[in-house]
């Protein structure tokens, strides 16, 4: 018995499997995780060594060679391209499409440290691995009338971990704030006139600043765990620190530096509504739903200018909002097609129960698609539902075929429904199908596309893929089903 007999002759089997496919459909769109594009996996590392007060000659010299060297002993490295600044160095390593990344970072940095012997010294290079990740979804302006210093506490210590706790958070990055540092400027005159020199007065500061462990007391069944606390607490103590003796009289930090409680100098400064602020940078973990990361952070924004009416957070990028909209504006476009390709169907066919019939097909196969969309691991995004756009069109292609036939045989043979949607239907299943086919032919070259481009379009051409295969199961199955009960004899 062919699909199309099965399903007329069997109409609640039908109709269950479908709700079953509307319920699947309907449960998988609910958990497809939001983004933009597709998730893109690079295959480029960055190398970077900072050499302070070097000159960018001398930087290339000892440092960039030696690493595009190291770089080059590591199998699949298709490019390296190199930069040489001021006390900076940053090499750039391209692989080969589909190379293991992470398993290259491995052996690089495993070449590094057994060469490192080579390198100036304090010269370690960092490997980092490029990361769409690493992006921050949501920046944020901290504007408040608060001293500098206390502001950039406050963030710290409070706010920084009000935002971190936020689901799928991974990161909280804050720039252009105030830290606090105190700073033991030296009088050179003073120090100079002690005979003292700079290292004697560094060893001072650090063993005076220290928190021991001083061993363990035991007395019968107690065990006390001991500890030779001396950090610094205030200024004072730094300012008595003694350096060394000098005829039974101490010479201490305070009669040689004036010892300040100021903040590190600044590198950049961010402004916010004409104002120093600070920029917080929040980035979401990697398999995080993009748009309810920055839901759920907007909410604590909410919550955290109630609490502290003191600052005041102001948005200033938010990756998620631009996702919802541009989601948006092609679902929109998904809707008006469907629309538009039903209204075209009642113009010609001019028979309500008929344009029924096929307008069914259309939200019935793209609640369907969804569920092969959440099995194939794809998320929601301008491609997928650029694919699901461009199959909206061609959905509907099937069930015209099957409903004219159908209505064919009714007219000229005198068929009842429940016959001429069997035999119609059979009629016409195998053009129907080789129809599919080519449709679907056109689309398998973008499998073997290679590069990003071949991320993107390959999601695209599965949607459309999936779409199609779904359209044809219900012009086969449900369109002959309905017909044989909705159109009139």
């Amino acid at each position: 018995m062919k699909l199309p007999e099965f399903s007329v002759r069997h109409p609640i089997f039908a109709t269950m499997v479908t709700l079953m496919v509307l319920v699947l459909g309907l449960t998988s769109m609910s958990r497809l995780r939001t983004d933009l594009l597709p998730e893109i996996a690079t295959t480029t590392l960055s190398l970077r060594a900072e050499y302070t007060g070097a000159s960018p000659e001398v930087v290339e010299r000892l440092i960039t060679q030696f690493v595009e060297e190291i770089a080059a002993s590591v199998p699949g490295v298709e490019e390296i391209s190199s930069v040489s600044s001021e006390g900076s160095s940053v090499v750039t390593v391209n692989f080969g499409w589909g190379a293991d990344v992470n398993s290259a970072a491995i052996d690089m940095q495993g070449a590094l440290e057994s060469n490192l012997r080579k390198l100036p010294d304090d010269v370690r290079p960092r490997i980092f691995k490029f990361d769409i990740n690493q992006f921050p979804v949501v920046i944020l302006g901290i504007a408040s009338d608060l001293d500098p210093v206390e502001l950039t506490s406050l963030m710290n210590e409070e706010i920084q971990v009000r935002f971190a706790r936020v689901p799928g958070v991974a990161q909280v990055d804050i720039f252009g704030g105030y830290d606090r540092e105190v700073r033991i400027e030296l009088n050179p005159e003073r120090v100079k006139a002690l005979g003292l020199s700079l290292d004697r007065v560094l060893q001072a500061v650090a063993n005076a600043n220290l928190d021991l462990p001083a061993g363990r007391i035991e007395q019968g069944r107690y065990e006390v765990t001991l500890r030779a606390p001396a950090q610094f607490t205030n200024l004072d103590d730094i300012r008595n620190t003694v350096i060394e003796q000098r005829d039974g009289a101490p010479v201490t930090i305070g009669q040689v530096a004036d010892v300040l409680d100021t903040y590190q100098d600044l590198r950049r400064l961010v402004r916010i509504n004409h104002s120093r602020g600070i920029r917080v940078g929040i980035r979401k973990q990697p398999d995080a739903n993009t748009v309810e990361v920055t839901q759920g952070i907007f909410a604590e924004i909410e919550r955290v200018n109630r609490d502290y009416p003191q600052v005041k957070v102001i948005p200033v990028i938010d990756q998620g909002n631009f996702i919802e909209r541009s989601i948006d504006n092609v679902t929109l476009s998904v809707l008006y097609g469907g629309g538009l390709a039903v209204l075209v169907l009642l113009f010609f066919l001019r028979n309500i129960r008929s344009t029924v019939v096929i307008a069914l097909a259309i939200p019935i196969s793209v609640i369907a698609t969804f569920a092969l969309i959440y099995f194939g691991g794809f998320t929601l995004n301008l491609m997928t539902l650029g694919g699901l756009a461009l199959g909206v069109g061609m959905m509907v292609d099937g069930s015209v075929v099957v409903l004219e036939n159908i209505f064919r045989r009714q007219d000229e043979e005198k068929e009842s429904p429940f016959d001429a949607a069997i035999a119609g239907t059979n009629e016409v299943s195998a053009a129907i199908v080789a129809s599919t086919l080519t449709t679907l032919v056109i689309f398998l070259p973008l499998a073997f596309v290679q590069g990003v481009a071949g991320v993107l379009f390959k999601e695209l051409a599965c949607v459309v893929v999936f779409s199609l295969v779904c359209a044809l199961l219900v012009s086969l199955s449900l369109v002959p089903m309905l017909a044989s009960r909705l159109l009139v004899s």
